[in-house]
């Protein structure tokens, strides 16, 4: 009876021993981290979106408004509130314009980080990819691009269940830093005519009459 009893507690220990085993490599298959490929994959399926957005400036100030995001390099920002402001990129340029202040600045896309969230292929790899961390409830990744837009960088931050994006910060060449932070997001909708369109005419007429 007595050498029954041993085996039976050896096995059960054998089976407890087995099943936490199991659980702890179960936990340490989930919590295997992804690799920035799976990321740049799932982001640029999305062709499509628009939500809200709130931004956080580098002097603590924080402003809102909608979002239109499409697929390759278009992208609109309207500012809530009267500060007129809307920045819009149509695949090539990116306008910032300031109705309040009367300006309207122009830049070339390829030279703003703001190109690596709308390729139509985003590219998560090769030197660009400065960091990648995955603490089990965010993924975060941090790239740059010095050939293009110099010492700027992004960062950008993806829910690590959906994959989904949530926010990104830019930092400039002075190391200022502007969170944005999107939320109702919509995917595959189509935004209104004109949504993305720049009016160059207009931008040149404008900075024109203003030197």
């Amino acid at each position: 009876m007595a050498y029954n009893s041993k085996r039976l507690l050896a096995f059960w220990l054998a089976v407890v021993s087995a099943v936490a085993i199991n659980a702890e490599l179960s936990t340490a298959a989930l919590a295997a981290p992804i690799e920035a490929k799976t990321i740049a994959d799932h982001f640029s399926s999305v062709k499509s979106m628009s939500g809200d957005f709130v931004q956080s400036g580098p002097r603590a100030e924080r402003t809102k408004g909608k979002f239109f995001l499409q697929r390759p390099g278009k992208i609109r920002f309207n500012y809530a509130g009267q500060s007129g402001v809307s920045v819009i990129a149509d695949g090539k340029s990116l306008v910032v314009y300031n109705k309040k202040l009367k300006t309207s600045r122009l830049y070339a896309l390829s030279k703003t980080p703001l190109k690596l969230l709308l390729d139509n292929q985003v590219n998560f790899s090769g030197n660009r990819l400065k960091s990648i961390k995955d603490d089990g409830a965010q993924v975060i990744i941090r790239l740059a691009d010095k050939s293009a837009f110099g010492n700027s960088n992004i960062t950008m931050v993806f829910d690590r269940e959906s994959l989904d994006l949530r926010r990104w910060t830019l930092t400039d060449e002075r190391g200022l830093t502007s969170t944005v932070t999107i939320s109702n997001v919509k995917q595959g909708v189509r935004a209104p005519a004109g949504t993305f369109t720049i009016d160059y005419a207009a931008n040149r007429e404008f900075n024109t009459k203003t030197k």
